[in-house]
């Protein structure tokens, strides 16, 4: 009799698991309301016209993790933007796409995007639902286009579906995909870190993270400013150039001089987990990073002026600033079901 029941179970389980009513995967609308973070800056992009629901939330959300809008449906968004690794890439110093093709950046994380004014290591996309397209129009990543995504979509019956529950009809169009997809990006938000907690004096502080966060307000928070940890500028961040990628930067979309080999300031929340570090992916541990700005002797010509206020740091120093870094893992985040591969199910 309880060899049945275990066998009852084991079924009923599996059918929760492929029928689609799992608990864990149901978004309601709680899950979907935007709550901005007490002291976080008013965000750029406020959900206008593109009201955040459960249905269109979950729509984004499998799009996101669906391969279907690669080329060969290979590559997924989120085949590059890993959730463990706060939606970057922890495998690879350079993005990988179809059939094995190499880029020639490192794969920014994805959280608190509606802070941001632009998009990509050189701000060449100023819109959260337009970025989608910079991916899946490159040639080295999905190598795709918006209309053969459309119809690929249009020929699945479940697509259909999925749309008519979140938008009311069956149309299936860019602006649509382009919406989901911003509904489910947009909702990362990462606020609850020890030092989220810290601030809110709901947790405490070690000796070392306390000076560290000292170390990191003096020398670092003028490009990394608090609580986004960054001022969504570009820098030149002291760099060699890497002769074989020859990325100028920001000034491949400028078409200025003055841009040459300046890079967005990427925000420093959960970059425990987003290594490898800078534009390039050059760095695999955060000694490393720092181990760079506290050597000024090796900057390259055109170097961001605020780096000279990092100046020395005794190994003392910087152990206390990684600490302090450390403290920026949002698990919260990184272990937040609403972002879970619905494919997995």
């Amino acid at each position: 009799m309880k060899k049945a029941v275990v066998i009852l179970s084991i079924v009923c389980f599996a059918l929760v698991g492929f029928t689609g009513v799992n608990k864990y995967f149901i978004i309601t609308n709680e899950d979907v309301a935007l709550k901005v973070p007490k002291g976080f800056p008013k965000p750029h992009y406020r959900f206008k016209n593109n009201t955040p629901s459960p249905e269109i939330f979950v729509l984004g959300r499998k799009l996101f993790y669906d391969p279907i809008l690669s080329r060969d449906s290979t590559i997924s968004c989120a085949s590059c933007h890993q959730r463990i690794a706060a939606f970057g890439h922890i495998d690879h110093a350079l993005s990988h796409g179809i059939n094995g093709l190499i880029g020639k950046r490192n794969v920014p994380a994805l959280q608190n995007l509606i802070w941001k004014d632009a998009f990509m290591w050189d701000g060449g996309v100023n819109h959260l639902e337009v970025q989608p397209v910079s991916p899946l129009t490159n040639p080295i990543e999905m190598n795709e286009s918006i209309a053969h995504v459309l119809e690929k979509l249009r020929q699945h019956k479940a697509y259909a579906e999925e749309f008519r529950i979140a938008f009311g009809d069956t149309v299936i169009s860019s602006e649509r995909l382009l919406k989901s997809l911003a509904q489910f990006t947009g909702l990362m938000i990462s606020s609850n870190s020890r030092y989220d907690k810290y601030m809110r004096g709901e947790d405490t502080f070690s000796f070392a993270e306390k000076n560290g966060l000292e170390i990191f307000r003096n020398k670092c928070a003028s490009c990394h400013e608090e609580p986004l940890f960054t001022d969504n500028s570009y820098r030149n961040n002291g760099l060699r150039p890497d002769t074989a990628l020859k990325d100028k930067g920001r000034s491949s979309i400028t078409g200025a001089q003055f841009d040459d080999y300046k890079f967005l300031v990427p925000s420093l929340r959960n970059v425990e987990m987003t290594y490898p570090y800078m534009h390039d992916g050059r760095f695999r541990k955060l000694k490393n990073v720092i181990d760079h700005y506290a050597s000024p002797q090796n900057f390259a010509p055109g170097t961001a002026k605020e780096l000279d206020e990092i100046g020395t740091l005794s190994e003392e120093d910087k152990k206390n600033l990684i600490a302090f870094l450390l403290a920026l893992t949002d698990k919260t985040f990184l272990y937040d079901r609403r972002f879970v591969d619905p494919f997995m199910q």
